[in-house]
């Protein structure tokens, strides 16, 4: 964890420097600075650091003068004696807010939190990048027509879809059953083949829907569903290899 102190006062920074040394959680201190005129200059300078320890009266001034000048991407645990700006420093990236003398648990503590909210929104950053790299084309709603009404399913809550007398039948996790006017070829052509395979000339099912395979000679494998498919699935000899490596993917 990267850390710049801006605090005009030396024994403070002094202090601060011995507690961050002390503290269990990794930290690497980049610079220490005195005014909002440094702050400034080293912020449009540099790379901005993990984490500002950031007091508030400088001697040239508040330190809140410095977001007025250059953007602050980084949080900050704003080091005062003053209690009365807290509200104020929470609109400028604070996380925390420390009233001096501090004391080492409670810079812990506030070094602990931003460990927890960069965890935190670090897997959120992730799971939207992951949803971004999905691949184009995949349908994440279907809209059905029941009577005269219309209602969307979500592609997650589809557990397997077949095809009889001419009819193409979509059911969810729940066993509800919906009437189609696609073909199985064009649900086939919407789903993520990650997450669904085409069993057969009838079936296509969700990696969530398979409850158990079992070998019945020849080569073919019958796939129990869930909820229970109105016949047996079977896949065939020639198609089962292929089968088994997208189950063992």
């Amino acid at each position: 964890m990267k850390i710049l102190i801006i605090e005009d006062e030396q024994p403070a920074v002094a202090r601060l420097t011995a507690m961050l040394e002390q503290t269990a959680i990794p930290v690497e201190l980049v610079a220490s600075l005195g005014s909002v005129v440094e702050a400034v200059s080293w912020l449009r300078e540099n790379p901005h650091p993990d984490l500002l320890l950031m007091d508030i009266e400088l001697s040239d001034g508040q330190s809140f003068r410095i977001f007025e000048q250059v953007k602050i991407n980084c949080p900050v645990i704003f080091c005062t004696a003053y209690d009365e700006y807290w509200q104020e420093a929470f609109e400028h990236n604070s996380i925390d807010y420390l009233l001096k003398p501090i004391r080492p648990e409670k810079l812990e503590a506030a070094l602990s939190k931003y460990e927890h909210l960069k965890q935190h929104f670090s897997g959120a950053v992730e799971q939207l990048q992951l949803w971004r790299q999905q691949p184009a084309g995949y349908k994440k709603r279907w809209l059905i027509k029941r009577g005269t009404d219309y209602i969307s399913i979500k592609t997650s809550e589809i557990a397997w879809c077949y095809a009889a007398h001419k009819m193409t039948c979509l059911v969810d996790r729940n066993g509800q059953r919906y009437l189609l006017d696609k073909s199985l070829a064009d649900l086939e052509k919407g789903l993520d083949p990650a997450h669904f395979y085409r069993l057969n000339r009838k079936y296509i099912t969700s990696i969530n829907a398979i409850k158990k395979l079992k070998s019945v000679g020849k080569g073919r494998i019958q796939v129990e569903l869930v909820p229970e498919a109105p016949e047996e699935v079977i896949v065939s000899s020639e198609q089962a290899a292929g089968f088994k490596e997208w189950m063992d993917a």
